[in-house]
C-alpha cells in the first residue's frame, strides 16, 4: 500500500487523480441546448444525488471545458447514465468534434434538450444552481423527470472502462 507523505500544498497531482480514480463511477453524458440553438454535450463521471425531497443531483464541470458557458446559461440539462455498451457515446462526448450528436438517435425534450436514447437512465433536470468547485463549477440540477430502462451501466474505474457483476454473497 503506498502512502502519500507530502503535505496538502505538496500534492503530486497525477498521483491524486489514480488515487481518485480508484473509485468506480458511474459514467454519464450530460447535454443541453445553448442560447444560439446548438445541441451540446460532454462526458461526466461526477454525478451523484444530492436529495430526494426535493429531487436534486448534482455534476462538475471544468472551468476550461469549451462548454462551460453554455451549461452555465442554459435553463436545463439532460443526464444520460450510459449501458454497458455505449462505451463509444463516452468517448465520443469526450472528444472534441464539431457535431457530437451526427448520426446519433435523440429525441428533443423540455427546452429543446437533446435526449439521447438506448441509456439506462435518464434525468431531465432545471438548471437551479452553480457553485465554486475550485478549477470546476458544481452544477446542481432539479429533477423535473426522469426515467429508467433495464440494462448494465458502465462503470468507469482506475482510468479504464468496466463492466459489473453481482457478488457472489449477494446472488440471492
Amino acid at each position: 500500500m503506498q502512502q502519500a507523505t507530502t503535505s496538502p500544498a505538496g500534492l503530486d497531482r497525477r498521483d491524486l487523480r489514480r488515487a481518485l480514480g480508484r473509485f468506480a463511477t458511474g459514467v454519464t453524458v450530460i447535454t443541453t441546448r445553448a442560447g444560439d440553438g446548438r445541441r451540446v454535450g460532454m462526458t461526466a463521471n461526477s454525478f451523484s444525488s444530492v436529495s430526494l425531497d426535493p429531487p436534486l443531483v448534482l455534476w462538475s464541470l471544468s472551468r476550461q471545458a469549451p462548454s462551460a458557458a453554455d451549461f452555465t446559461g442554459a435553463s436545463h440539462f439532460a443526464i444520460h447514465v450510459l449501458a454497458a455498451h455505449q462505451h463509444h457515446l463516452s468517448r465520443r462526448f469526450a472528444t472534441p468534434q464539431a457535431d457530437k450528436f451526427g448520426g446519433l438517435d435523440c429525441c428533443e425534450g423540455v427546452a429543446g434538450l437533446p435526449l439521447i436514447d438506448g441509456v439506462i437512465a435518464r434525468f431531465v433536470c432545471r438548471n437551479l444552481r452553480q457553485y465554486d468547485g475550485g478549477d470546476h463549477l458544481i452544477f446542481i440540477g432539479e429533477v423535473e423527470c426522469y426515467e429508467r430502462f433495464d440494462g448494465e451501466p458502465l462503470v468507469f474505474h482506475s482510468g479504464y472502462y468496466q463492466l459489473t457483476h453481482r457478488h457472489p454473497e449477494c446472488l440471492a
